[in-house]
Order: C-alpha cells, then sequence, then structure tokens
C-alpha cells in the first residue's frame, strides 16, 4: 500500500476518533444538563412540600379558632388550594424511592372535605361537631407530617442529600437503610394512619343504605336472571361475585363470553335488578345516525318497562352513540334518576345500559313533593344579564351541601357559547352553570 494512502487512512481514523470524542463529550454533557435538571426539580418539589404542609398546619389551626362563617369558608378554600399543590409537589418527587399513595390518598380526602365546606352555606349548615373533631385530628395528623418531613428537610441541606443518589442506590438495592428513605417512609406511615375522614364518609354512607322491593337471590338465582336477560346460551359459562361491605346496595358482578362479545353486568341480590351492562366487541364502520340510535334506545327502554323517562342528552363517540334518560313527572326532570344507552352505530345493538341510579331511586321517587315558590319570570332575573335566555324548564339536581333541589333549568347563550344554568326555584340561588360543548340538548 502507497504511503500517502495510509496517511489518508490515518488522518480518517484520527478525524473519526475526535468526532467520537467530541460527540462523546456533549452526550455527557448533554446527560448531565438532564440529570441537574431532574435533581433541581426533586429538590424544589420536597422543599415546596415541606413548606406546604407548614401553611396547611397552620390554616388548619386558624380555622379551628375562628367563629364567624365568612371567615372560615375562604379559609377552607385557602385549604383546599394548598393541598392541591402539595399533591403536585408529591407527584414531582422520585416516586421509585416511595410510590407516597397514603400521602397522596390524605391530601386528597384533606382536600374534597374542605373544598365541601368552603362553597356550602356556613350559615344554614354551620360545622357540625363529627367535622369540628375532624378538623382537630387533621390538625394533629398535619403537625406530625410537618415534623416528619422537618427532619427530612434536616438531613438533606446538612448532608447534601442529592435525591438523584438515593434514587441510583435503591434502583441496585445498595443502600437500603438510607436515612432520608427511612424518614420518608414514616411520612407516608403516618399518612396511612389517619381515618378521621372516612370515619365521617362512613357516617354519611350510612345514611345512603338503599332499601329494594323482591325477594332475595343467590348466585344461581343470578346466573338464570343474566341468562335470560342477554337470552344467552344455558352452556355459557357465567363468572359470579358479591360485593363486599360498605355497598349502598348488595350487587352480584356477572361476566360471561360469547362467540360474538365479552360481557358484563351488575345485577342486585334483592330483586334481582339488573343495575348496567356492558357488552364488549369490536365496532364496525357506523351506518347508524345518531337519531336511529336513540329511536333504538327509547325502544329498549320500553321493552324494559322504564316508563315516564324522556331523552335530555345525546353524544356521539366515533363509532358509538351514548343517550342520557331521565324521569320525568309533573313537567319536572329528575336529574338524580339517570339512564343512559350505549348504541353501537354499526348495527344498531345496544352495548351498554346504566340505570343504577334510576333503579335505586324508586322507592324515593313516591315521597318526593317539590313546588316552586318563583316564578320563572322571577328565576330569569337571577340569571347573568349578558345571558340571551332560549329555553326554560324545572328539573330536580342533586347537590353536594342540599342533597336534592327544585331548580329552573335555564339554556342561555353569550356570544355563541350555550351555557345550562341552574337557579333554585325557592331562593335564586345560583346551583350549577355548565358550558355545553355543542348543541346536544333536546327539549
Amino acid at each position: 500500500m502507497p504511503g500517502w494512502i495510509r496517511w489518508i487512512i490515518y488522518i480518517v481514523l484520527l478525524i473519526g476518533l475526535v468526532g467520537a470524542i467530541i460527540w462523546g463529550y456533549q452526550e455527557q454533557q448533554e446527560k448531565n444538563a438532564i440529570l441537574i435538571k431532574a435533581e433541581n426539580n426533586y429538590q424544589r418539589a420536597f422543599h415546596d412540600l415541606t413548606y406546604r404542609m407548614d401553611e396547611l398546619d397552620e390554616k388548619i389551626s386558624t380555622v379551628l379558632a375562628m367563629n364567624a362563617p365568612s371567615n372560615i369558608s375562604p379559609q377552607m378554600a385557602n385549604i383546599w388550594k394548598i393541598t392541591s399543590e402539595a399533591k403536585a409537589d408529591v407527584s414531582q418527587l422520585p416516586l421509585s424511592l416511595l410510590p407516597f399513595n397514603q400521602t397522596k390518598q390524605l391530601l386528597n380526602q384533606i382536600g374534597d372535605f374542605a373544598y365541601d365546606v368552603s362553597i356550602r352555606d356556613l350559615n344554614d349548615q354551620p360545622l357540625n361537631d363529627q367535622e369540628l373533631q375532624v378538623l382537630r385530628e387533621l390538625k394533629d395528623q398535619s403537625n406530625q407530617m410537618k415534623s416528619d418531613l422537618r427532619q427530612v428537610q434536616n438531613q438533606v441541606l446538612t448532608d447534601g442529600v442529592r435525591w438523584m443518589d438515593i434514587e441510583v442506590s435503591v434502583a441496585t438495592n445498595d443502600q437500603r437503610d438510607d436515612e432520608v428513605l427511612k424518614g420518608l417512609e414514616v411520612v407516608e406511615e403516618d399518612a396511612g394512619q389517619f381515618d378521621g375522614l372516612s370515619q365521617l364518609n362512613d357516617s354519611e354512607n350510612d345514611k345512603k343504605q338503599v332499601e329494594l322491593d323482591g325477594e332475595t337471590y343467590n348466585q344461581g338465582d343470578i346466573k338464570q336472571v343474566v341468562t335470560d336477560y342477554f337470552e344467552l346460551n344455558e352452556q355459557t359459562e357465567l363468572t359470579v361475585t358479591e360485593t363486599g361491605e360498605g355497598s349502598e346496595v348488595p350487587i352480584y358482578n356477572v361476566s360471561f363470553d360469547t362467540d360474538s362479545f365479552h360481557g358484563y353486568a351488575e345485577v342486585t341480590e334483592q330483586g334481582g335488578n339488573v343495575l348496567s351492562y356492558l357488552l364488549n366487541r369490536d365496532i364496525g364502520e357506523s351506518t347508524k345516525s345518531l337519531h336511529d340510535g336513540r329511536l333504538v334506545a327509547e325502544t329498549l327502554l320500553k321493552d324494559l318497562d322504564y316508563e315516564q323517562v324522556k331523552m335530555v342528552e345525546s353524544k356521539q363517540y366515533e363509532k358509538v352513540g351514548v343517550y342520557k334518560f331521565v324521569h320525568v313527572h309533573d313537567d319536572i326532570y329528575y336529574y338524580p334518576d339517570e339512564i343512559q344507552v350505549k348504541v353501537a352505530l354499526d348495527d344498531g345493538q345496544v352495548t351498554g345500559v346504566t340505570a343504577r341510579d334510576f333503579i335505586l331511586n324508586e322507592n324515593k321517587r313516591e315521597k318526593r313533593e317539590f313546588e316552586p315558590t318563583l316564578t320563572e319570570e322571577e328565576a330569569i332575573d337571577y340569571i347573568h344579564d349578558q345571558i340571551d335566555v332560549q329555553t326554560t324548564r324545572l328539573a330536580v339536581i342533586e347537590t353536594e351541601e342540599s342533597g336534592e333541589v327544585l331548580a329552573y333549568e335555564v339554556l342561555g347563550t353569550i356570544d355563541g357559547t350555550t351555557y345550562r344554568v341552574y337557579i333554585n326555584a325557592n331562593d335564586g340561588f345560583e346551583e350549577r352553570v355548565e358550558r355545553l360543548t355543542q348543541s346536544e340538548e333536546v327539549y
């Protein structure tokens, strides 16, 4: 090989080597930059979480010293805001160290509790003794978690701990006894020990136990109910499981497979009512319109003896039409008594029904007595003056604060955007405002 060719080869190899070194250096620099950014995010999230737990403890303590409802409501709103920010901080920590499930659940519960209290009229519904006890327990809990986090924070700052290093050590099982990790485990354990809100929820759920008419069905009876309901072959294998304790009504969950679909149904133990079902299958190209699907849904409900129901909403999700029906009596639309029907728009088969609310409210319907105090014209006076009112009707809706309330359901527009507003038919309070994404309402 001539010498000049060897020199060219040497030069090419040298250039390649230098290029590889430069490329590797740049890659390393970029990797280091990413790691530094991740470490900074971890550090910020942790120290922000520690600060927010300080804030949470302070705000809860302040509420316990308050007496005026006008002061309590905004303070509870602040607590809800802090818990939302704290949840965001937790989600940004290196979750490979610890999933923080208990901590996130506790923050969720505190936030939901604070929000519910902040939006209700505390003059009419002040904090009761049980809720005040929950607040006192929350104060103790938040104070303990604040102390735990402060100890971890002190360890981090004193030893210059890097979260990335802890994450690597955990991933490689090199240092399971890390003091910071132990401190976080204590925080998670403490969060899991609080059950004050669970007791409050259990107390509320006890009031919601539903009594149904009819005989009690066992698993064999339920299998026959499902076989007849879906006209299944008697040889079809059905898997039946019972709901656990704490359910508002005992239910059997039934699943089965046919050549065409996988089926799932919920059937009540008392009365053998099919609360809901879903038939999963591949759906072909649409050949039916949304209106065609509505006719199918209405026919099904008529065949199932669901009387006095009217469709209030229809939507299409790709190849499926979803239709919402509610009970109507004396021209009042009862939204708590809802039925949803799903129709496949390839062949018009009903692939799902949810009638839980309608069935479980059956005994309640006979006891309802609603009479408006305000006239339709008086209710409209409470509507935002920029809304161009299109239609109005009476409806019963369910609120977290007052349960079922009678309201005027007002449909109107602002600059081409449609809104649905519910005005309390007795005191004019604006119960709810919804922005509609498209014209789907049927009046």
